[in-house]
């Protein structure tokens, strides 16, 4: 009995030994004991009840064997297990010094840290890609191309929004076979922790490799040791792959690449880092890439016979390309019957969030991490960004004019600062259609701004956490004239948002409900109608201070109402675009504290013939004019020339302009001039030499003039010349000899060799020859 109670308790033993890959000799004696036994019971069982002599001898033999089995478990049993025990305290002690360093690295406090995604584990293996990957054959192909490069580049970046599938492609690379057949072992694969740290990572490679992890004082004694380990054992070249890295990392990786000249990094960030050249924006899946990737999240066993087409077209048209949101739209709607299919259409369509589903938070906080990434400022200029309508470009001028009435930003610096880092951080696109504008002369009417309809959802999501009337930021988005029922109904009550944004469609017709809004700074209307009345609560938004219009209809659209802008006595900015004005009411002229007034793609020239007021006395601090591609301006209007506090005047790409009026003489406070692509225009009037305070000068691509006045050497405070382009120009007057402060001229190789006849004359000048860089990138953009 003794023994059949032991032997289960043996076998489970030996299998687990098999398991732990344990010695066998570690339960040979007991399993050789229990066969003692066995044998010896079954001798005795073997002996016949009249042969006493035998009963007696083997009775004595089992007590024998009994008081054996006791002390052989008392003794070698009870050894073994404390060896065993002692053991397994070893393993113990090993893995909380493990995990004590796993803590440090991801910042852990009290307790075990479980699958914090700040920090890694120690093996460097390259993951498995794992799911259904759709889309990444080009990526695959042109990354490979970059890393197995044997250029002076060393890091390769991967930049892409959260959920753009950049760890997938990373892993894909790896795993390819060109990539595993050039740097065999020596790949390593390690999520970076956030905060940076290279002794981390390091630590990591030594771990992986087998080798003992040293105490590591500064970043550069681990690179340090790094280098001679792999010297010491040959392993060359290396490939580390620095999965999710975010800023800061820029400098490390630098002194990485300097002391170990053999490592190629393979980068995956949200950020972009102008460092490194070779750089890699990870793009959306294209539509047949993103239907299939959704169809196999929504229809993984091929269900998709009771959903219409035009649900599933609908759907993924939505998800814009994202392979976050279609993964996991796919699997919310997997299942669910074409009601529950058509009732999501319907509430984005009205305006509810993709995000407010509980089945897609994985979206929200995965796009959310790049958020709470930023500082104050840049999380404010970033949600600002969706008072413009989806799937249209932002222009970067008014944004800096949003920007600058609502924090008070330096136009020139910190406002498109902000907007190369919210690029940079993959939350915005850039484009630019014309760089060597704002290279010259801070000019960035030619920049523009794009975002991913997610990202801006994102942010429209973050904008109406609170209730409408603390919301900073009112964004409506009005269909025919389906207003919201809180704004019928709200009556009085205040909102005390600083920033508004109104976008109407084609069918609204401007009948406006009342609201309060005593604390708006800025607002921002969004139209499409032919005729467009102002909406007649304006009057009562004693703090605006910018006002836009954009009409992103096919034509142009005339504003109604336009007396309303007499009551804005805050208003400092204003932006038409698109639109048509029939004249300059007196109520604009009463705005004494307007500070600046765009007309984009305008038409005006009936506006300023009609203009027959005394401006200087109207408008003491506008400093700013800017008309861009309005193309009805044949004459510069005289009026204009009153604005004695003008000293900024931009009217570029203005087709049809042949002359400018004499009297811009007037214009004595006038620092910079812009005439870029006025192709028509003859010539600059003679009188330009009264302006003794003009220091730049941009009559770039102005390809129908054929003279510069010879007044041109009046100009005493002339710094800058940009006049590339000028192909009519056969001669400079000799007037220019007194250009005693020009320090720069760019125009192209014919109109340098004009300039280089003077060179003699003005010691500090500087003759930049611009090569044709057209940039046409823009024409495939939104």
């Amino acid at each position: 009995m003794t023994l059949n109670q032991i032997a289960p308790t043996i076998e489970d033993t030996e299998k687990l030994n098999r398991v732990l890959d344990r010695h066998p000799n570690e339960t040979k004696m007991l399993a050789d004991k229990l066969e003692e036994g066995k044998r010896l019971v079954q001798k005795c069982a073997r002996v016949r009840w009249w042969n006493l002599y035998a009963k007696t001898l083997y009775a004595n033999r089992l007590i024998a064997f009994d008081r054996s089995l006791v002390r052989f478990f008392n003794i070698n049993v009870t050894a073994q297990i404390s060896r065993d025990s002692r053991k397994i305290q070893e393993s113990m002690n090993v893995m909380d010094r493990r995990l004590e360093r796993i803590e440090t690295r991801v910042g852990g406090g009290g307790g075990v840290c479980k699958g914090n995604t700040n920090g890694f584990v120690g093996c460097c293996l390259v993951p498995k890609v794992g799911g259904f990957v759709v889309g990444f054959e080009e990526p695959v192909r042109e990354v490979k191309a970059l890393l197995m490069s044997g250029g002076e580049q060393q890091v390769v970046v991967v930049s892409a929004p959260g959920g753009c599938g950049k760890t997938t492609l990373a892993k894909m690379v790896c795993h390819d076979e060109d990539i595993r057949v050039k740097f065999k072992d020596n790949i390593f694969f390690v999520t970076a922790p956030k905060a940076p740290s290279l002794k981390l990572v390091i630590e990591s490679l030594f771990e992986h490799k087998g080798f003992q992890v040293p105490e590591f004082q500064t970043n550069e004694e681990a690179i340090y040791q790094l280098e001679c380990t792999l010297k010491q054992f040959g392993s060359y070249p290396i490939l580390l792959v620095l999965d999710d890295v975010w800023s800061g990392w820029e400098s490390l990786i630098e002194d990485l690449t300097t002391q170990i000249p053999e490592i190629k990094i393979l980068v995956t960030s949200r950020f972009v880092f102008p460092r490194f050249e070779s750089t890699y924006k990870l793009k959306l899946l294209g539509d047949k890439d993103a239907m299939a990737l959704f169809c196999h999240s929504a229809f993984p066993k091929d269900g998709r016979s009771s959903i219409p087409d035009d649900l599933v077209d609908k759907i993924v048209r939505d998800c814009g390309g994202f392979p976050l949101a279609l993964e996991v739209v796919g699997r919310s709607l997997r299942g669910q019957p074409k009601e529950i299919w058509k009732q999501t259409l319907k509430q984005w369509s009205e305006g509810k969030s993709i995000f407010s589903s509980d089945s897609n938070k994985e979206i929200l906080i995965r796009l959310l991490s790049s958020i709470n990434a930023l500082d104050e400022m840049h999380t404010e200029c970033y949600l600002d960004l969706a008072s413009f309508p989806e799937d249209q470009r932002i222009p970067a001028t008014a944004l800096i004019d949003m920007w600058v009435g609502l924090y008070n930003l330096d136009e020139d610096g910190e406002a498109i600062a902000i907007l190369h880092e919210l690029s940079m951080r993959s939350l915005i696109g850039q484009v630019v259609t014309r760089k060597d504008a704002s290279e010259i002369s801070d000019y960035y009417n030619e920049h523009f701004a794009t975002q991913h309809d997610l990202l801006r959802e994102l942010a429209i999501h973050q904008c109406s956490q609170e209730l409408i009337e603390k919301r900073k930021r009112l964004i409506i988005e009005i269909e025919g004239n389906g207003f919201p029922r809180w704004w019928i109904e709200q009556g009085q009550h205040s909102i005390c948002a600083r920033l508004l944004s109104i976008s109407t469609d084609e069918r609204f017709s401007s009948n406006w409900p009342d609201m309060h809004l005593p604390e708006a700074e800025v607002l921002v209307l969004n139209i499409q109608t032919r005729n467009y009345t102002l909406p007649q609560f304006m009057e009562k938004m004693d703090q605006l201070k910018v006002l836009i219009i954009t009409n992103y209809g096919f034509s142009s659209s005339e504003i109604q109402n336009i007396p309303l802008l007499g009551y804005l006595s805050s208003l400092k900015r204003i932006r038409f675009e698109h639109v048509f004005i029939s004249s300059i009411s007196d109520s604009i002229l009463k705005l004494r504290n307007l500070q600046k007034i765009s007309f984009i793609m305008c038409e005006i020239s009936e506006a300023f013939c009609k203009c027959t007021f005394q401006i200087p006395d109207m408008l003491p601090y506008l400093s700013e004019i800017v008309i861009d591609y309005c193309n009805d301006l044949v004459e510069f209007p005289a009026c204009l020339c009153e604005i004695r506090s003008l000293k900024e005047l931009s009217i570029t790409n203005c087709h049809e302009l042949v002359t400018i009026a004499g009297e811009f003489e007037k214009l004595e406070n006038l620092k910079v001039l812009r005439l870029h692509a006025c192709t028509k225009l003859l010539e600059l009037p003679e009188t330009i030499g009264s302006l003794k305070k003009l220091d730049f000068l941009d009559i770039s691509d102005c390809v129908g003039m054929s003279k510069l006045p010879g007044q041109m050497g009046d100009l005493c405070g002339l710094r800058k010349i940009h006049m590339t382009g000028c192909r009519g120009l056969s001669e400079l007057p000799l007037s220019v000899k007194g250009l005693e402060k020009l320090k720069s001229v760019t125009c192209d190789e014919e109109t340098a060799c004009l300039w280089q006849d003077y060179e003699d004359y003005l010691d500090d000048l500087e003759i930049h020859v611009h090569k044709e860089d057209p940039n046409l990138d823009w024409l495939h953009d939104n």
